[in-house]
């Protein structure tokens, strides 16, 4: 189970269905009639090698719900919003199966990234609420300095 010790506000987190059997398991991931479904735009995988960092990312208008249905991720999130409660926060989860089989659902506005933590590749699962538009995302590289996020160090570093 994932312990929560601040948030960010606007984050989401739901734990998620999984039904096993020996053949193999079903994982729930995202239904209409969940109080956190807004509406669908793309539903896509982002497959994350071991040791790899994919960060950072920003939407202007795009929700995000992630889940790890292979693998186990380290995933960070970043909240610089002007007027926000948790303004300077950084909240860091371990998504993946079996023990953290959640989802986390993203508002506009907060900087994420991810970091495979387990042997073999992770397969993230995002299910959006509108299509992709290049244009409307931003980007930092991993070690951008208003972050104040190690990767590789695992820690909160403070903002510069």
């Amino acid at each position: 189970m994932i312990t929560m010790t601040k948030h960010i506000e606007g984050l989401v987190l739901s734990e998620l269905k999984q039904i096993p059997d020996d053949r193999g398991a079903v994982l729930h991931m995202m239904r209409c009639d969940s109080p956190e479904f807004v509406s669908f735009g793309e539903c896509y995988f982002s497959e994350v090698l071991p040791g790899c960092v994919k960060a950072w990312k920003k939407h202007k208008i795009h929700t995000q719900n992630l889940s790890v249905p292979i693998g186990l991720v380290r995933l960070v999130v970043y909240d610089d919003r002007e007027g926000s409660n948790s303004k300077g926060m950084i909240e860091e989860f371990k998504l993946g199966r079996p023990n953290n089989y959640f989802r986390l659902q993203i508002p506009p506005l907060l900087w994420y990234g991810f970091t495979c933590v387990s042997e073999t590749a992770a397969l993230i699962a995002n299910c959006t609420d509108h299509p992709h538009d290049p244009t409307e995302s931003q980007v930092r590289d991993i070690d951008h300095p208003d972050m104040g996020y190690s990767w590789y160090k695992a820690e909160f570093v403070g903002n510069k």
